[in-house]
C-alpha cells in the first residue's frame, strides 16, 4: 500500500500561495492544495523575534511523490529556506486514498 501524507508550507502572500498549490497539482505532485490565512507569525530569524502575516498551504500526496514535491516547492518557494514539513495520513476512507493515488499519476 502506498503511504499518504500531509505536506505544509507557508508562504507571505496569497497569490505565491496559490501559485505554489497550483503548479503542484498540475505537476502531479499533489492531489490537492488547500490555502488558509491569513495567519499571524512569531518567528526568530538571524537571531532577532518577529512577527509576519503568512499563508498556509496543505498538500494531499503519497510517499513516492514526497520528494519531488518537496523540491518543487524549495524551488518555487519566495523565501530563502522555506518550512516544507510532512506528516503521515494514519488513516482515512479508502476511496478517498485511492483518489490521491490516481490524481498523482
Amino acid at each position: 500500500m502506498t503511504d499518504f501524507l500531509i505536506v505544509i508550507t507557508t508562504v507571505d502572500s496569497k497569490a505565491s500561495a496559490r501559485r505554489l498549490s497550483r503548479s503542484a497539482v498540475e505537476a502531479g505532485l499533489a492531489a490537492s492544495g488547500q490555502v488558509s490565512g491569513p495567519i499571524e507569525t512569531t518567528y526568530r530569524h538571524l537571531g532577532e523575534v518577529a512577527d509576519g502575516t503568512e499563508y498556509q498551504v496543505v498538500f494531499r500526496t503519497t510517499e513516492d511523490r514526497r520528494e519531488g514535491l518537496e523540491n518543487h516547492l524549495v524551488e518555487s518557494h519566495p523565501y530563502d529556506s522555506p518550512e516544507v514539513i510532512a506528516f503521515a495520513i494514519d488513516g482515512g476512507r479508502a476511496e478517498y486514498l485511492e483518489w490521491i493515488t490516481r490524481a498523482t499519476r
